[in-house]
């Protein structure tokens, strides 16, 4: 070993003492702010999305490097949700069985360290945060390219919990299989969205294997592991692959490099603003929206306004038929201005008006 190579290694180890020492003094820091609201009277869990993201945007602003800024965000989210768990430990429910990206969304929301429930279907991940057996839920809203999942819309309509904050996901499709390769396949099992998300791929390189959709991809993968040697394969991640012992018999098979999903975080707390904010809301015109001009008169405020719209679905309301409700997002948060008073105007041309929440904008990392 040579004299430079001592003297780095004894400075990584001194550094790592100073960063073992403060990690554990911001612990009994946290520790410390749970006695301070629990003597103020504050009795409920002790996340706040908007002190979250403000922590992690000032982290991601001062880094210098060499680390990338998703990397730097990873780290602290993690001690974060560890000195949170010192504090109030959280439960978060998501779509199941474990190995899914819904639970790969809530890792990098949450961390490691909170407690998970993996349901079978989006609607008992709402259920069980509106009964309080999970403090918050984490639901699938959009597909960069396949669009929106409709069944989560439709579910916040009459839900009374709201959206407490947004994660998106890189997500990389991959084909699992107790095969080596390709060939041999049968049929292909996956969640629809994913067997959409790789559409191009699987009629090129296995157009004559059935495609089976199941609940969920990580579902897929149990379902293969359970029956080896009958040229079974699933499209999930590598997650998946590690938890149920499969091989990845082909990478990356999504047909947009760029694929990513957008997840909601569901909850029962008002989130407080943080000068980057989102909100969703859900309304529908007077007198039926399929009147010429209706969805225009209850749209106009907001360019009068000057408030950003990012993103509009339309469902089915079930009041009537051709009867919609628009899905809204907008840039900005419902008590601030010029929101709030573009909401209040919005609200008396509505026949239906509905704030989902307001919560901060997923960091692009």
């Amino acid at each position: 070993m040579t004299e430079k190579l001592k003297v780095a290694r004894e400075r990584i180890d001194t550094l790592d003492q100073q960063i073992q020492q403060l990690i554990s003094d911001r612990a009994k820091v946290a520790q410390a702010i749970a006695h301070i609201k629990q003597d103020a009277g504050d009795v409920g869990d002790f996340y706040r999305p908007s002190r979250e993201a403000e922590v992690l945007r000032k982290v991601m602003a001062r880094n210098e490097g060499p680390l990338t800024n998703e990397t730097i965000a990873r780290l602290m989210r993690e001690i974060m949700s560890a000195c949170l768990s010192l504090e109030s430990p959280l439960t978060v429910a998501y779509l199941g069985p474990e190995g899914t990206y819904t639970q790969a969304a809530v890792n990098k929301h949450f961390g490691n360290a909170v407690r998970t429930r993996p349901l079978a279907a989006i609607d008992e991940i709402f259920r069980d945060v509106e009964a309080g057996n999970s403090d918050y839920g984490v639901v699938p809203i959009e597909n960069s390219s396949e669009g929106v999942v409709s069944y989560t819309l439709d579910l916040f309509t009459a839900s009374p919990l709201r959206i407490c904050g947004e994660v998106t996901l890189s997500i990389h499709h991959h084909l699992l299989s107790d095969l080596d390769g390709v060939e041999g396949i049968k049929q292909v099992l996956a969640h629809p969205q994913s067997l959409a998300q790789c559409r191009n791929w699987l009629q090129n390189r296995l157009p004559a294997a059935e495609q089976v959709p199941v609940p969920s991809n990580a579902d897929a993968a149990r379902r293969v592991a359970k029956h080896t040697g009958e040229g079974w394969a699933a499209i999930a991640g590598k997650a998946a692959a590690e938890l149920y012992g499969l091989n990845i018999a082909a990478a990356n098979i999504e047909d947009h490099a760029d694929n990513t999903t957008r997840f909601l975080i569901i909850g029962r707390q008002n989130t407080q603003p943080t000068d980057n904010d989102m909100t969703s809301f859900v309304c529908s015109a007077r007198s039926g929206s399929d009147r010429p001009g209706a969805l225009y008169e209850l749209l106009k405020p907001f360019s009068e306004a000057g408030v950003n719209m990012t993103r509009i679905e339309s469902r089915p309301s079930r009041r009537g038929n051709w009867n919609y409700n628009f899905f809204i997002d907008v840039v900005g948060h419902a008590d601030d201005e010029p929101l709030a008073s573009t909401f209040k105007q919005v609200a008396k041309n509505a026949d239906f008006f509905k704030v989902l929440g307001s919560y901060p904008r997923a960091p692009i990392v």
